[in-house]
């Protein structure tokens, strides 16, 4: 892992970033272990907004090829630490599929009804899925403070990020509403350690626009 660093000392910023865009995105489906390339469009739209987005010392990355290209385009100068367990939810048999695909499936009302708290068929569970995103998480601020990093990036999915906000920021808000575009995200301020328990502090939302501002 290749770090930068800045003469300044700063406060401890972690940004949160979902990937671009991809064919299955687009088309609303649910792409979990499907590996897609993003779409020429948005990666032309990553490049063009890089500077719109804090450079930070370290990457993490989900190891999914969608969110190493969107790392790559947003910091090409660093080389992004892979976390397996950073990866989307397994959504099982309703992989790749879209809600028109599966609206006759009654387990997927059944899904549906349950709020997404029911595990998907041959699937994860949003607990278990969770408990492995803000575990790898953890791990992830562990490597950071014994480095004295100051800053870091979290280049992932957008069931990622709701499922780490939900857990550690403060105040608490819902695990939809922590839902956020493709090649969008939020800064937060890490606050406590693994001993104390962590938090985070929203700051702002990402890319940096206009309204974006959360303090």
């Amino acid at each position: 892992m290749r770090i930068r660093r800045e003469k300044e000392e700063v406060g401890m910023r972690i940004s949160f970033i979902r990937h671009g865009a991809t064919a299955g995105n687009l088309e609303h489906r649910y792409v979990g272990a499907t590996e897609e390339d993003l779409t020429e469009e948005a990666a032309g739209e990553l490049c063009a907004a890089r500077g719109q987005y804090p450079l930070p010392d370290c990457v993490f990355s989900s190891p999914m090829k969608r969110c190493i290209q969107t790392a790559g385009l947003l910091f090409p100068e660093l080389r992004p630490e892979l976390c397996a367990d950073l990866r989307e939810c397994a959504f099982g048999e309703f992989e790749y599929k879209n809600y028109q695909e599966l609206c006759g499936d009654r387990r997927y009302q059944a899904w549906i009804d349950s709020g997404g708290t029911l595990a998907f068929p041959g699937g994860e569970s949003r607990d278990t899925f969770s408990d492995r995103c803000c575990a790898a998480f953890e791990a992830c601020c562990q490597s950071v403070y014994e480095q004295r990093i100051k800053s870091a990036a979290f280049v992932v999915h957008g069931g990622t990020i709701m499922a780490i906000l939900e857990r550690f920021a403060r105040p608490q808000r819902g695990y939809f509403d922590w839902q956020v575009a493709n090649a969008h995200g939020y800064v937060c301020e890490l606050l406590g350690d693994a001993w104390e328990g962590l938090s985070l502090r929203v700051i702002s939302g990402l890319p940096f626009e206009a309204g974006n501002r959360m303090e």
